[in-house]
């Protein structure tokens, strides 16, 4: 098997429907979403070391760089907090 091969095989292990709870998700399966690289989710296990996250405001105040946006985007991939999706009204964005 190829190496593209294989790369499309993992990256459709979280396909669109299938959450993610970012209080157990693995340093590698947060890496996996797009938005997040290695800086940002060594500050997301950090802040989780210390105590999960309540809820996805929780998520947002304690991990800097988590905005609107990113959460929105992060949403959309899969990823939860207490396996609740964010419930948020759609960010404006100026052209």
């Amino acid at each position: 098997m190829g190496k593209l091969t294989l790369l499309f095989l993992l990256g459709g292990l979280l396909a669109p429907g299938l959450a993610l709870d970012v209080n157990h998700a693995t340093e590698a399966e947060l890496d996996g979403l797009r938005g997040l690289g290695p800086a940002f989710t060594r500050r997301i296990l950090a802040e989780r070391s210390l105590r999960p996250f309540a809820d996805w405001p929780d998520l947002m105040r304690r991990v800097s760089g988590m905005g609107g946006v990113t959460a929105q985007k992060l949403s959309a991939q899969g990823l939860t907090v207490q396996n609740q999706p964010l419930k948020q009204k759609p960010i404006a964005v100026e052209p």
